[in-house]
């Protein structure tokens, strides 16, 4: 799919996703562009949908598109082997992150945590099971604290409210006042 945003032509490549409830957008070092769709959309309701949804995040792909650019200049060449290696860095300085900023901030609710485990997620920041089970992005380890600390609550205070009610951003609230301008900084920035 091609569309034309501020006189700038982009190319979009789509692929359909079984666990994909919306449209989300990507863009990949070297300025490639995804857009992920629910797999049963129909192509006549896909289009239009699309494209309103590329045109109204323009400004943010257009940027997002020449920073990778850029960045995929800078890249060297890596095998899989270094690739993994990093992963797996990542992936243990994430857990050490997280541990550290659970246990300061349950200081505050004193909630029981299950398991603490690091993933390669593709579409999540984080999420928590009903047994108190945490589970994040290896990402996670990359990105600033303010955000860090923000998703760390979140996904704590899912404990205590399985729901995004009243009852569980007034238990953020508690830690994170400023939680509705870093929740807006995170948002659209899985990477």
């Amino acid at each position: 799919m091609q569309i034309h945003i501020n006189g700038k032509e982009v190319d979009i490549t789509i692929r359909r996703s079984r666990r994909s409830r919306r449209l989300r957008l990507a863009v990949h070092p070297g300025g490639l562009v995804t857009m992920t769709a629910p797999y049963l959309m129909t192509d006549i309701r896909l289009e239009p949908l699309a494209r309103k949804f590329v045109l109204e995040k323009g400004d943010w792909l257009l940027h997002t598109v020449d920073k990778m650019k850029k960045f995929a200049l800078v890249l060297p060449k890596r095998s899989a082997g270094e690739v993994r290696k990093e992963y797996l860095s990542l992936k243990e300085n994430a857990k050490k992150l997280v541990t550290k900023r659970l246990e300061y901030f349950n200081q505050y609710y004193g909630f029981k945590i299950g398991n603490i485990t690091i993933r390669n997620q593709k579409s999540r920041w984080g999420s928590c099971s009903r047994k108190g089970n945490l589970n994040f992005n290896y990402r996670i380890a990359v990105i600033p604290l303010e955000l860090l600390d923000y998703i760390v609550v979140h996904e704590l205070c899912h404990i205590g409210e399985m729901n995004h009610s009243k009852k569980f951003w007034d238990l953020v609230l508690k830690t994170i006042p400023d939680c509705k301008e870093r929740r807006k900084k995170l948002k659209g920035n899985l990477f």
